[in-house]
């Protein structure tokens, strides 16, 4: 295993996985990611965005789950950043699991939808993609200089009709209430961690899982709160870890609180895949092309 990787959390990944897949998820941490990114349909189509890096001699391949995705495959002398697709908001970098959680949403028009944790802005504006631009989108963000970066984001993809919360989304009143939540919940990262970044794998410890489960618990509380009965929810974290993803909800689902809606994997072909212990919800092995991702699509039933 590892030398880079804390003790505790290989052991905690032995436990859950067992050894095999926890050598597959260690093989996962060494890779440097390459770089993804999303057309914003808003202001572009998927052929001028391939026909601009073409121009620029970017290498790309197409995504097969989602029409709207590509992968840069060559190091290029051009920044992707410095180009005008870039700058224009045409595209939006972001990795390819965080594309998952708003397709499976599926966002659409006229819908109230909340984005619990929206900063800096990649789910928010994809939702509003995905809507065309027609569901009306409510961007949570507690952290000033975060929901600076949010609506720069958001008035840069030209999602005319999100509105932005500065506040910690624990605390909006128990009077609104929503069609649909995007809970994409603050974690420790578990599925992200890259051995080549020493700052990135220092910072993770027990107790910073420990501050995230609460919290964690906290949202998906309110989030309950907030949604309408009946309605669906998606819940995700970047984190491979049980019990910052099927734990508590594993509790909800005994006490009769929520039912789990079934993720068709099928539509996501392609896409590496951890065992689950809760049946119908997604976690995606981190790999040369995806960070490591929990989703779970929720509907409240009382």
């Amino acid at each position: 295993m590892n030398k880079d990787i804390p003790e505790f959390l290989t052991e905690k990944l032995k436990i859950q996985y067992g050894r095999d897949i926890t050598e597959r998820i260690m093989n996962g941490y060494e890779y440097n990611r390459k770089t993804t990114l999303r057309v914003n349909s808003i202001k572009s189509t998927i052929d001028e965005v391939c026909d601009a890096l073409k121009t620029s001699n970017i290498e790309y391949s197409k995504v097969n789950w989602y029409e709207n995705a590509l992968i840069i495959e060559n190091n290029v002398e051009i920044p992707i950043s410095d180009m005008d697709i870039y700058k224009e908001g045409k595209i939006y970098l972001q990795s390819l699991s965080s594309m998952i959680p708003a397709i499976i949403l599926n966002p659409q028009e006229n819908e109230n939808i909340l984005d619990m944790a929206a900063a800096p802005g990649g789910k928010t504006t994809q939702m509003y993609n995905i809507s065309n631009g027609k569901a009306h989108i409510t961007a949570c963000e507690k952290n000033k200089i975060r929901a600076e970066r949010l609506k720069y984001n958001i008035e840069k993809q030209c999602a005319t009709r999100v509105g932005i919360l500065m506040q910690d989304a624990r605390n909006l009143d128990d009077f609104f209430s929503f069609d649909k939540i995007l809970l994409d919940a603050p974690c420790s990262g578990s599925g992200t961690l890259y051995t080549g970044n020493n700052k990135v794998m220092k910072g993770f410890s027990k107790e910073l899982i420990n501050r995230s489960v609460k919290v964690q618990k906290e949202l998906i509380d309110k989030a309950l709160k907030l949604i309408k009965t009946g309605s669906e929810m998606i819940y995700s974290t970047c984190s491979i870890l049980e019990e910052e993803n099927e734990g508590y909800l594993k509790e909800l689902v005994r006490k009769g609180i929520i039912e789990i809606l079934p993720i068709n994997l099928s539509k996501f072909d392609g896409v590496p895949t951890l065992p689950v212990q809760l049946e119908g919800t997604l976690c995606i092995c981190p790999n040369d092309l995806y960070e490591g991702f929990f989703v779970a699509k929720l509907k409240k039933i009382k």
